[in-house]
């Protein structure tokens, strides 16, 4: 692969995100209402996903563009010391299952971001999402994959492992502006 097709890679990627953008509308007004009634969003990945997972739980904790409210989110994959019992004591397909089975309440949101789609750990925590009345996101590579089937709604995209990952991060911004421009203005001020 070269640097041009690389790029040429990511070109496809993200014109394939630019016809999400409906979704991501709807997302961000979902979250909006979401953590305004005081639901939580949890997020978890492997590697490269879960940095964007963390990114994202740290844009609605902290701020994304806007001076507002700080809002309930918890990156699963952040959680070291869970984590590593969780492995050791019941293996690493539940590290993120089992704090998902902890935390979240019915309503509340499980985001999942995985290039694959196919991680175990991920398919586990659908799974549990859905036992605690939790709704759950997958932000995925190319279908057909398990995740975006188990999830209740899935926002996947073309491209190679790498180009998808690089475009989790525009994902993640797209979505906080969305959110963010759903919250009540008199929640919102302007930085």
């Amino acid at each position: 692969m070269t640097v041009e097709s690389h790029l040429d890679g990511l070109t496809t990627t993200l014109a394939g995100l630019r016809a999400q953008s409906s979704r991501i509308h709807r997302w961000g007004e979902h979250l909006a209402r979401l953590l305004v009634s005081g639901g939580r969003v949890l997020a978890a990945g492997n590697g490269g996903s879960a940095a964007e997972a963390q990114h994202l739980t740290a844009e609605l904790v902290g701020r994304y563009r806007d001076d507002r409210a700080p809002f309930s989110a918890l990156a699963l994959c952040a959680e070291t010391s869970s984590v590593t019992a969780i492995a050791n004591d019941y293996g690493y397909d539940q590290v993120f299952a089992r704090q998902v089975t902890a935390h979240a309440r019915p309503g509340d949101l499980v985001v999942l971001l995985s290039t694959s789609g196919s991680s175990p750990n991920l398919l586990e925590a659908v799974h549990a999402a859905r036992r605690a009345g939790a709704i759950s996101w997958a932000l995925t590579g190319p279908l057909p994959n398990p995740l975006a089937s188990l999830a209740d709604d899935a926002l996947a995209l073309p491209g190679q492992a790498c180009n998808v990952q690089e475009a989790q991060l525009v994902v993640v911004h797209a979505l906080c502006e969305a959110f963010e421009a759903a919250l009540p203005s008199s929640m919102r001020r302007a930085s």
